[in-house]
């Protein structure tokens, strides 16, 4: 029927958005890191080319993201002592996990979830990239790794084809693949939840605070989105077929940290990339910052004060995460 077919074609059409949105992020990446933002061996394995130029604005964007995320995950490993699980949630073509191994610093398990054909793509690189396969096969026990179209199973390493929509079916893959509730877990998501209506990501951030007793979500998004800077990007985005279902939760950092307040989760607190930029150490901004030339330094700010870090925690087991937090004068 009309209806049927409308249907098939919208979601093809949502998926090949996302996948090319998945694609833009890694080349903006892999530019980042030819420039000397930051060091990824791992990104080149997943996008060949550096591409064209992106703008200084763009790349000091990104390398606040990656420090800012860094930060709390590698500071939740140190206070965990490694004893722990990781969840990447809306993964797409991260490498994390292989700098993690390269810094001695892995979690008990790192899984990552996206959408089925996001994953398989991941998979078909790993399988195809022997910088990425041998690090899963080191920390291997077994001569073999549990491999399908859509997952990938070692005992260090997950990859799971999902919906993160649908929350049964998640807990499900999640359970199959071993994830333990009873161990410290670190959630992680970056522009994942606002692509999911604000009942969606509720439903989300709820079950992981009920499944895990020792808990901690970190979470990047935009943020104070009701300005004419922010309605421009949400326009920017539209034209690109990436609709922001979600964009009612970046309201402010307030309504950020009330997403997990009201669905279970001890404390939450949140920091627009400004302020985060402003208390990364400043030497190393200092040396990215002579990378290349900036000459609209107030576009940077704007930038950065319409996207976020927001940080909430469970802590049962009373391992002190709540002090993982950033602070205005002491970073680390």
């Amino acid at each position: 029927s009309y209806g049927q077919s409308y249907t098939v074609l919208a979601t093809i059409f949502f998926y090949t958005a996302f996948e090319h949105a998945i694609l833009t992020i890694c080349l903006i990446f892999r530019y980042a890191t030819s420039k000397g933002y930051w060091t990824d061996p791992y990104v080149q394995y997943f996008v060949r080319s550096v591409g064209e130029r992106k703008a200084p604005e763009i790349n000091r964007g990104y390398y606040a993201r990656v420090q800012g995320m860094n930060h709390l995950l590698d500071a939740f490993l140190r206070k965990t002592k490694c004893d722990c699980q990781i969840v990447n949630l809306g993964a797409g073509l991260d490498t994390t996990f292989w700098r993690l191994k390269d810094e001695n610093l892995m979690p008990r398990k790192y899984f990552e979830v996206d959408f089925p054909m996001i994953a398989a793509r991941k998979i078909h690189n790993i399988k195809t990239k022997p910088p990425l396969s041998k690090p899963l096969i080191e920390t291997h026990s077994t001569d073999s790794l549990l491999l399908d179209g859509h997952s990938l199973d070692s005992d260090r390493y997950c990859i799971i084809g999902a919906d993160l929509r649908d929350i049964p079916g998640l807990d499900d893959k999640l359970k199959k693949f071993h994830l333990n509730p009873e161990l410290p877990t670190l959630f992680l998501s970056e522009c994942v939840l606002v692509y999911m209506t604000p009942d969606q990501s509720s439903k989300l951030v709820n079950w992981a605070s009920v499944t895990f007793h020792t808990a901690m979500f970190v979470n990047y998004e935009q943020v104070n989105m009701l300005d004419r800077f922010g309605q421009v990007m949400i326009e920017n985005l539209q034209r690109r077929q990436c609709n922001l279902a979600g964009v009612e939760v970046c309201q402010s950092l307030e309504t950020q940290k009330e997403r997990f307040l009201k669905t279970g989760w001890e404390n939450a607190d949140a920091l627009d990339m400004m302020t985060v930029y402003s208390v990364i150490p400043q030497d190393d901004v200092a040396r990215i910052e002579r990378l290349e030339f900036l000459d609209e330094k107030e576009l940077l700010q704007q930038l950065l004060q319409h996207y976020s870090i927001c940080w909430a925690t469970k802590d049962k087991l009373k391992l002190g995460t709540y002090g993982l937090e950033y602070c205005h004068k002491v970073y680390f």
